[in-house]
């Protein structure tokens, strides 16, 4: 089964994306007021997304991924407990829920955590090794490998490259420096060989793998994990499309405005921001104070932006702008970039 998520449309974060060099560059100006360097300005985007707030969050589960995503909806809507190992019944969280609909009511899919499985799980490490190490006929092309183990090689990689490497690594995907072989199940279905058709977990698998013209000495160990059993909810919460729309706009929805609430400066500054982006540097103008303020994004106007806006970072929220939503967006970007 896929260890991906469920395929569905996630909105893009609102607020800020303040990175340290950002941060770097902010000063605070004479009248109390946020500022930045000369070098640097606050560039807003609008991204319009059409339709109904639905298409992004109701799901059909009939079509999502994890296939076991329809089995836990309809064992949980008929009594009976549905539960899941490691991983979240429909990956949704509270800050990022997952909604179907069925037979004109919407649900709202979540899980709640029951007990606690120790498991031992095969671990896969990779090691890059000197050129001239190892006889080219001792390794496996990735691409040759079953597609579990081609799976577990790309991950795996992203691990070995990462040590030593200030850029990092993806770690929801690299855990414990490598690949750790799982796969959706039911709680107390604990497979014997979590790989499948694996050919590293075999005994007598390969003991180098080449990936993108690399040759690594591949790593596997048998590791113990503590992992979460789930059990999945499902809670109605609108019957009707108008009902669940209202739920989700007040879950994300943040400012609502119209053009004819805005001067006819800050109208011109919400046009350039729905086209190509609209920047500033500091001191910004009236318009643009009148628009970030209409936002509520008044830290960037009226506070100290590194003391203040920093808690807009990982805010999920979208505006409503005569009538259509948008997804907000704001940044600090070199003043000469085009």
């Amino acid at each position: 089964m896929s260890e991906t998520g469920l395929s569905r449309r996630r909105l893009l974060s609102g607020g800020l994306a303040l990175g340290a060099a950002a941060l770097a560059g902010c000063t605070e100006s004479e009248d109390g007021g946020a500022g930045e360097t000369a070098e640097e300005a606050l560039r807003l985007t609008l991204s319009r997304d059409d339709g109904p707030l639905r298409e992004s969050f109701v799901v059909d589960l009939a079509t999502s991924d994890p296939e076991w995503s329809e089995a836990a909806f309809a064992a949980t809507l008929d009594g009976e407990a549905y539960t899941t190992q490691y991983r979240k019944p429909f990956f949704s969280t509270p800050d990022d829920p997952t909604y179907t609909e069925h037979e004109g009511i919407y649900y709202r899919l979540g899980s709640v955590v029951v007990g606690e499985e120790t498991v031992a799980r095969p671990v896969l490490r990779l090691f890059e090794v000197a050129d001239g190490e190892t006889p080219a006929s001792a390794a496996v092309a990735a691409d040759r490998l079953p597609d579990v183990d081609s799976r577990a090689v790309r991950i795996a990689h992203l691990g070995a490259r990462a040590r030593g490497n200030t850029g990092g690594a993806p770690w929801g995907l690299v855990q414990r420096g490598g690949y750790v072989y799982r796969r959706e199940f039911s709680a107390g279905d604990v497979p014997e060989d979590p790989g499948g058709q694996s050919e590293l977990l075999a005994d007598d698998g390969p003991d180098y793998v080449t990936y993108r013209e690399r040759t690594y000495e591949a790593d596997i160990s048998r590791e113990t994990f503590h992992e979460p059993v789930y059990r999945a909810t499902v809670e109605p919460v609108a019957d009707s499309p108008e009902r669940m729309e209202e739920i989700l706009r007040a879950q994300f929805v943040g400012a609502r405005f119209d053009r004819e609430g805005l001067s006819a400066d800050a109208r011109e500054v919400v046009e350039a921001a729905r086209a190509d982006g609209y920047r500033e540097t500091y001191p910004y103008s009236e318009g643009y104070r009148e628009v970030l303020r209409t936002l509520n994004r008044r830290a960037f106007v009226d506070g100290d932006i590194e003391s203040d806006a920093g808690v807009l970072a990982d805010e999920r929220r979208m505006v409503r702008y005569d009538g259509v939503y948008y997804d907000l967006r704001l940044r600090f970007v070199p003043a000469a970039e085009s």
